[in-house]
Formats: structure tokens, C-alpha cells, sequence
């Protein structure tokens, strides 16, 4: 996935088995939270992504990497032993999401926004927090309880 690089490392992670690991040599995104269907699908709830540059991401297990081809724009990474979800990355960008949960240990990241909010489950409420919700990716934000 990516090259050795000189950057120290800012955090590592994993699958649940520990089939799929890395290591990511650079500045981590804050966690944008992704309420669209794809995201609900793939996670059972909604995803909770940091992101890093793609060069910044080391793989350092791939044995169980497997990728599958969500959208006509991207591809989403996840474990073929354990199914964990792993990686989001959209064709010609120069970064790729990671799930925050499969970050191991404290990461200092904090949430931002939440996103694609018009597709969240009716079981919860993403403005709970009082971090900025969007009825889309880059549209106007709605108040909290909306």
C-alpha cells in the first residue's frame, strides 16, 4: 500500500484476527462520521473514520486484506478471515479513510463532523454530540435535534 518512508509513526492498527495490520507514518484526519447507506451496510451502524495521506499507510500484515468495489468512485478494504472494516479510498485521491475503531490504543484524533446525516437510522440521533451535522457530504449544516 505504501512505501517506507521517513515519517515516524503516528499510530497502528489492526483487524480483529490480526490478519490485515498497519501502520500510519503521518498525520491522522480528525473522525468524520458517515451516516450514507453504504457506510451503514458495510458497518452494521456508521462509520467513524480518521484518514491519512496514501503513502502515510504501511501495511504491515495484508494476508487477509480483501477489497471490494462499492461505488463506480471507490473501494472499500476489509478482512476476508474476520470481515472487520478496515479502509475507504476514492479512485485519484492522495488520501484513504481508515475505521477509527481498528486503531490500537489512544490516538489523540478528535470527531469533526457527521455527514450524509438524511440517510442516518431512525434508532439514533448523529446531533447528540454537538458536533456539526450535514444533511450531505458539504451541505448546509443542520442545528442540533433537527
Amino acid at each position: 500500500m505504501g512505501s517506507e518512508t521517513s515519517s515516524e509513526k503516528q499510530g497502528e492498527g489492526s483487524c480483529l484476527c490480526g490478519a490485515v495490520r498497519y501502520e500510519v507514518r503521518g498525520p491522522l484526519r480528525p473522525v468524520i462520521y458517515c451516516h450514507c447507506q453504504q457506510c451503514r451496510k458495510s458497518t452494521g451502524h456508521y462509520m467513524a473514520a480518521t484518514a491519512a495521506a496514501r503513502e502515510d499507510l504501511v501495511l504491515t500484515e495484508d494476508r487477509g486484506l480483501k477489497w471490494y468495489r462499492s461505488s463506480d468512485v471507490a473501494r472499500r478494504g476489509f478482512c476476508g478471515t474476520c470481515g472487520s472494516t478496515l479502509f475507504w479510498e476514492a479512485d485519484n485521491r492522495g488520501h484513504i479513510a481508515i475505521a477509527a475503531g481498528t486503531l490500537d490504543g489512544a490516538t489523540g484524533i478528535k470527531g469533526e463532523a457527521h455527514i450524509y446525516c438524511d440517510f442516518a437510522g431512525d434508532y439514533y440521533n448523529p446531533a447528540k454530540d454537538g458536533l456539526p451535522v450535514h444533511r450531505a457530504h458539504g451541505a448546509s449544516v443542520m442545528p442540533p435535534g433537527d
